[in-house]
């Protein structure tokens, strides 16, 4: 044994000693927290591989749509016919097609929401009231696809039957590997104006100019996914769970009034014919400018909101490999654009906004678009599309290339900063969903936080990125500590489906975006976790990745055993609490006088924190490789950027008795001298929260200085409930904190401080036990401890 082992020996834990605090805890659960996945993940196959990767037989269908479609104005009204080549890659022989009908969400005949529970409230609006009317009566309400023809390619009627938001097709023969089928169908339907009630699309009116913005999506019969690992995904549609999709080639024709602008998913073809010879010269100087140009001005637009066109123009647009379609007309639209350079090819960013958004959008949305999809690149694949788009409207929505987002002034043209932020926040995380889900197409009906979580996680790095003053939210782990705090019957794993998730916004969005940064900054690190994302990213972009896809690339592509990490966080609801219930505390010294018990009270301020000025912040202002857009970019800066944002202070302070019984034990005479300047210290923890993390401890000693010690979640594997760790230092300690900028989402940090400890005088060694920040007034153990043979 090595004269330092001799030193310590009585100062930490034997392995018998574990092995009896296991004994003495029963409920310890020992290991379990750590074991392997094992089963509850999918059976790697020759599809989908143990590393997470495309197996060798991987496989994906594909749908490419031909599409004509009418926008009546007047009636709101939308018809169309398209034309679908569906391609069986699959092994399987099929018999029928399922699609998606979304928009039969509207209709009270073959609307899907029938499991939803409501009530009667006291007060109720007019939609409200026209609403449960609606579904009340017997009547067709008129929403809902009308499926006027569906025929073959030589026009023969097929079967098929409708089943609330689902139809299914029926092949006359059975489609085999390798083959193709070509559907016909003829549609329309009433479009609905609940967009400005939460709807993902329709329209909405604007009484003061008789104008209507229009989002078309989820507008035309689209086929369903039909995968490896779960055959048709037709589910239901509730306007909750999103939507999977075939990726495929689109040829699309949208014919609206003349005076309408268009945006749509893809490029358009025939821009040369649908504007005027001004606006053509503006967008061929947009498409190499170094800000915004407006294509359509706001006095233009101004003008169309005046004198309605009464004649139609056919906007023609062409998108290859995606997995959607959206668009949006209007002729209140300013439209502005301006291209950002990805990985050597030129991406047109571009906006479109009615004036109520203009002061707003004009400033920042096409430079938002920019800086996310060069931020998203920088963290994933180059972005693949040749434009991506911002729309302002009443709903928020994402499709390839398109997105829709809130944003609007007070009708003097001022805004507040939290409408500002609010509006970055939006466009950053809608246009980031060009990555999450439709590049990487996960099942966002199955698992949301597959989408959304995961694109929250890239919206929060993009967004550290374009300020560093701005009040991220989704990512930090203080800011999901209130909803870890909820009793047990109101939180449900991240691992739940869609539909059944009682917290939406913080459980499929903010929980897993935290989980995320937690492992980048605090579990990971940086390079690991970054080269790991990427790789993820990489392996399933236009591919459909399923969790366990996910959980396996992390490791594989890290080295990291995580197993123990998604147990926690993604399969279950425990939160994080580690609390620092005893310091022991012993100092080297020639003298032999031994000190008396005493008890003394001491007032312990309780540790600043700043909601916003997390690790993120901190490392990228400390990373000088970073530069943030708004430095960048002064043109990007309005008055609130000015104001100096300081941290918050928490003026509270805790009253707390510590006891300090002391017993000396022998150090040898070589101990003596070599360790006569240093001190010793043993801390104790207790999980009890019950999610096991890293811990981290940050020592302030007498002299002012800090240091931070971090200890990886594996200490907990003996023993989940209770664990003890020693150290010696060259200083003395004055005070000890847990988790100072709170990367864990400990959810009660009252008790990670032990305050200032009392200078020891002429004695060999003691060991002092204190509770780590007790409630006011309250006293702690007083029975001595031996600092041997414990």
């Amino acid at each position: 044994m090595s004269k330092l082992s001799c030193i310590i020996a009585g100062l930490s834990l034997s392995i018998t000693a574990i092995a009896q605090d296991i004994q003495n805890n029963p409920t310890s659960n020992h290991g379990n927290k750590f074991e392997q996945l094992g089963t509850i993940l999918p059976t790697p196959n020759e599809y989908r591989t143990a590393s997470g990767a495309p197996g060798p037989k991987y496989w994906q269908q594909r749908c490419d749509y031909t599409i004509k479609c009418e926008l009546d104005e007047k009636n709101n009204v939308l018809t169309g016919s398209e034309t679908l080549n569906y391609f069986n890659n699959s092994p399987d022989e099929l018999t029928y097609i399922w699609f998606q009908l979304d928009e039969n969400e509207h209709s009270n005949i073959n609307n899907a929401n029938y499991q939803t529970s409501s009530r009667m409230p006291q007060v109720m609006t007019d939609n409200m009231l026209a609403t449960q009317e609606e579904e009340s009566g017997k009547a067709d309400n008129g929403y809902g696809v009308k499926i006027k023809k569906l025929t073959d390619l030589n026009g023969a009627a097929l079967k098929y039957t409708v089943n609330k938001t689902m139809m299914r097709v029926d092949l006359p023969n059975p489609l085999k590997p390798g083959q193709k089928y070509i559907i016909k169908i003829d549609w329309s339907y009433k479009i609905s104006d609940r967009m400005k009630y939460g709807g993902r699309g329709g329209y909405e009116h604007f009484a003061e100019d008789g104008n209507n913005l229009y989002t078309m999506a989820q507008w035309f019969p689209r086929v369903c996914v039909y995968s490896d690992f779960q055959g048709w995904q037709n589910h239901q549609f509730t306007g909750r769970g999103e939507f999977a999709l075939t990726f495929g080639n689109y040829d699309v024709q949208i014919t609206v009034p003349a005076d309408h602008v268009v945006g749509a998913t893809g490029e358009c073809q025939n821009y040369a014919q649908v504007l005027t010879a001004a606006q053509m010269g503006r967008y061929n100087q947009a498409r190499n400018a170094k800000e915004p140009v407006e294509i359509v001005t706001l006095a233009e637009a101004t003008a169309a909101e005046k004198n309605k066109h009464t004649q139609k123009k056919t906007w023609s647009f062409r998108a290859d490999n995606v997995r959607d379609f959206a668009w949006t007309a209007s002729r209140k639209f300013v439209w502005d654009a301006m291209p950002q350079l990805i990985n050597g090819k030129k991406i047109m960013c571009m906006s479109f906004y009615g004036k109520e958004a203009y002061p707003l959008y004009r400033k920042f949305s096409t430079r938002a678009v920019a800086h996310t999809i060069k931020t998203y690149s920088d963290f994933t694949f180059p972005y693949p599309y040749p434009v991506a788009q911002s729309v302002e409207a009443a709903n928020g929505m994402e499709y390839p290339m398109i997105c829709f987002n809130y944003g609007r002034t007070e009708k003097d043209g001022t805004y507040s900063e939290s409408v500002k932020n609010g509006m970055l926040g939006v466009v950053i995380h809608e246009v980031g969903h060009n990555f999450f889900p439709m590049i990487v197409n996960s099942d966002e009906r199955q698992w949301t936080w597959m989408d959304e979580g995961l694109n929250s996680f890239v919206e929060y790095l993009t967004e550290e990125l374009w300020d560093n003053k701005f009040p991220t939210k989704k990512g930090w782990a203080g800011a999901i500590v209130d909803y870890m705090k909820l009793p047990k019957d109101q939180l449900e794993p991240v691992m739940s489906n869609s539909e059944n998730i009682i917290g939406f916004g913080p459980n499929a969005y903010t929980k897993p975006a935290t989980a995320l940064n937690i492992l980048r900054e605090t579990v990971m690190g940086r390079e690991l976790f970054d080269f790991a994302f990427k790789e993820y990213a990489r392996r399933w972009a236009f591919k459909h990745p399923t969790p366990a896809d996910l959980f396996r690339t992390l490791e594989d592509a890290s080295g990291e055993d995580l197993d123990w990490f998604w147990r926690g966080w993604f399969y279950g609801i425990q939160p994080v609490d580690i609390s620092l219930d005893t310091v022991k505390y012993a100092k080297a010294d020639l003298n032999s006088e031994m000190p008396k018990s005493r008890s003394t009270q001491k007032k312990v301020d309780a540790p600043a924190t700043n909601p916003y000025d997390d690790i993120s912040k901190i490392r990228n202002r400390e990373d000088k490789t970073l530069k943030f857009y708004t430095d960048l970019n002064p043109d990007a800066r309005d008055f609130y950027w000015q104001y100096a944002r300081g941290q918050v202070k928490v003026d509270t302070t805790q009253n707390f008795t510590i006891e300090m019984p002391m017993t000396v034990t022998a150090l040898t005479s070589e101990a003596k001298e070599k360790f006569a300047n240093s001190y010793f210290y043993e801390l104790s923890f207790s999980n009890k929260g019950g999610l096991v993390m890293p811990i981290i401890i940050e020592w302030t000693y007498k002299d002012g200085s800090k240091e931070t010690d971090r200890i990886p979640a594996q200490i907990w594997r003996y023993n989940e409930q209770k664990v003890k760790k020693f150290f010696v230092k060259n200083k003395e300690v004055a005070s000890i904190q847990l988790d100072p900028l709170q990367e864990t989402a400990d959810i009660d940090v009252t008790n990670n401080v032990w305050g200032t400890i009392p200078a020891p005088t002429r004695f060999k060694a003691f060991s002092q036990k204190t509770e780590a920040g007790p409630r006011r007034g309250q006293s702690v153990g007083k029975n001595p401890m031996q600092a041997a043979g414990m």
